[in-house]
């Protein structure tokens, strides 16, 4: 079984090494190793029955010591790797003092398989261990992260991946997994209570007194234009593979070689701008699936999502992978090179984002509005139920119908007042698929956006959607309340899906925060135009007053979690069941 640290192989391991061993010690092989971990898949052997051991334990990350959850004893955890078409079969024992769990993100399973307590099963108890087993339908790029409280946050996350039954549709030489992580040092939960006492705790890039005419806007709105990650490098440490920008981890590669690095962002909370000086990138894969190829210079990455891309180094010199936050608070860093111990220069941080009126929908012309910016709109025309299910069944069956939904078109925001849990409600929505986001706007290089996704293959169903849901992505940051539709997960837990119906789901962003949403268990069909090409997703990014949609072919049973993937917003409240249910029957 390959990339494992054995607990037998561990304990022999670090005989003698005290307490407290150095992080090198616990990373995976992947991690450490300087060869690609590129195989003849005919020569592979994978394993029958995996067995994962979820533990505290003594890390060194960086300089400091600290206290991790490990899996198997490495942060990250051991690579998984599978064949599609296979079963698999996990053992997960829990050696902590709490309840825990693994979710396989983006994984289609069984939903008793899909690890989330309280919702697909009951947890695995401190002495327990539970067996995941499951049929591999699918191949690519994945990951896998306790779904229990914060633990995620502590290190309790790794990367999937599936070969596939028949060869990928690129070629590449070597192969590398690159997974990025946010680690702070502090205990999560008293992260979250610092959140909810003053949610700019962690925010050291305020501007000063002289902008106090320019933010008057903002302040009347109870926001900040620097609100761009609600926890920043003040508390952060990013970490490619478990190691700090420092150590410097190292893939290595043969001039005209083929490099494929399969990115994974398995941060709790951190938006990524990923690129390597020098390198084009050619982007192969998006959360696991293929895609029509993309060059590009640089790419977003929102937590949870996977971005496979394949890089061609000419020359004998060192490259810099460098995935600079968002907010431009910290990086995380590591090098291509022909051999060990290379490095490259590191790019300066460019200069931190500030939020425009755009990002709550007010660039639009307002020439014959008033100076009042209370946007509570007036809405006592519209229907209560902010659910907003809205019957399609009169829709036309023209096969084209999917592409022509597509709308980018700002429209007003005619929704409902969500209340205290929403602040600040966007005067217009649109689809911003085809902008690369805050912060690279003008970069002079080309980003990639999410209107360059296109399946390879059409869809494989083109049946037109049933029903649409619009679900409001609602939030008040000043009090650090994260929800949908205004309420969190303890006043309103359910969305019913029907069996067997293609369904459409509109997400509206009505803060001013990007959120990546997940849904469990089905994948989401992304409509950016690219008709029956739609890109699968399991994560999207919604920016800031960006209303867009995915269509859903609701082929499973159970009930799924659909949550906003930043940990803390999670944890707060926004987060559902979506409820599998039969279709109603019509009366009469």
């Amino acid at each position: 079984m390959p990339n494992f640290l054995h607990r037998r192989n561990f304990l022999r391991f670090t005989t003698g090494l005290g307490l407290v061993v150095g992080l090198d010690y616990f990373s995976p092989a992947y991690a450490k190793q300087i060869k690609s971990i590129k195989a003849d898949q005919t020569q592979l052997k994978y394993p029958e029955i995996i067995d994962l051991i979820i533990q505290e334990t003594g890390v060194k990350i960086g300089e400091q010591n600290a206290t991790g959850i490990t899996v198997n004893n490495s942060i990250p955890a051991p690579l998984i790797r599978l064949k599609e078409g296979q079963i698999a079969k996990i053992n997960v024992t829990n050696k902590l003092d709490e309840d825990t769990s693994i979710h396989w993100h983006g994984i289609i399973l069984p939903v008793k398989m899909d690890g989330v307590p309280g919702v697909s099963f009951a947890g695995i108890k401190p002495g327990q261990t539970f067996t995941y087993e499951f049929p591999i339908i699918q191949s690519g790029t994945y990951w896998y992260h306790g779904h229990s409280g914060l633990q995620e946050q502590r290190g309790h996350f790794g990367p999937i991946i599936i070969d596939p039954i028949e060869s990928d549709p690129f070629q590449y030489d070597k192969d590398y997994v690159v997974m990025l992580s946010d680690w702070t040092f502090e205990d999560p939960y008293d992260v979250l209570k610092n959140l909810k006492k003053m949610s700019s705790y962690y925010n050291n890039q305020k501007r000063t007194v002289e902008n106090l005419s320019e933010d008057s806007m903002w302040r009347q709105m109870r926001m900040d234009p620097t609100d761009i990650a609600d926890i920043t490098g003040a508390t952060y440490t990013y970490l490619i593979n478990g190691l700090v920008p420092e150590t410097n981890w190292t893939a290595i590669f043969k001039p005209g070689e083929k490099v494929r690095l399969r990115f994974i962002n398995g941060s709790a909370m951190t938006f990524f701008d990923v690129r390597i000086p020098g390198l084009k990138m050619t982007v192969v894969q998006a959360d696991g699936q293929n895609i029509q190829p993309v060059i590009v210079d640089e790419f977003r990455m929102g937590t949870a999502e996977t971005y496979d891309i394949i890089v061609e180094p000419k020359n004998e010199q060192a490259y810099t992978i460098f995935a600079e936050t968002m907010d431009r608070s910290g990086y995380a860093r590591g090098t291509l090179a022909i051999s060990q111990g290379m490095t490259a220069p590191i790019p300066k941080l460019r200069e931190r984002p500030v939020r425009s009126m755009k990002d709550m929908g007010m660039n639009h012309d307002m020439s014959g509005m008033n100076n009042n910016l209370h946007m509570n709109h007036d809405m006592s025309g519209m229907n209560s139920n902010s659910t907003m299910n809205h019957d399609m069944s009169g829709m036309n069956s023209n096969s084209t119908m999917n592409h022509d939904m597509f709308n980018d078109e700002a429209v007003p925001n005619i929704s409902n007042d969500f209340g205290v849990r929403n602040a600040g409600v966007p005067m217009m929505v649109q689809s911003r698929l085809n902008e690369p986001g805050i912060g690279l706007e003008n970069t002079g290089t080309r980003v990639l956006v999410y209107s360059d996704l296109r399946n390879i293959a059409p869809g494989y169903d083109q049946r037109k959607p049933d029903r649409e849901i619009e679900l409001h992505l609602t939030g008040n940051m000043e009090r650090y309340m994260w929800s949908f539709n205004g309420k969190k997960y303890s006043e309103e837990k359910e969305i019913a899906f029907y069996k067997g119906e293609r369904l459409r789901l509109t997400f509206i962003n009505q803060t001013m925060m990007e959120h990546p949403i997940h849904l469990h268990g089905m994948w989401m069909e992304l409509d950016n135009g690219a008709g029956q090409y739609k890109p699968r997703k399991h994560t999207i990014i919604v920016k800031p007053a960006e209303k867009l949609s995915v269509e859903i072919n609701v082929d499973v049973s159970g009930k799924w979690p659909l949550h906003c993937h930043l940990l803390y917003h999670m944890k707060v409240g926004m987060f559902r069941t979506v409820a599998i249910m039969d279709h109603p029957v019509e009366a009469g």
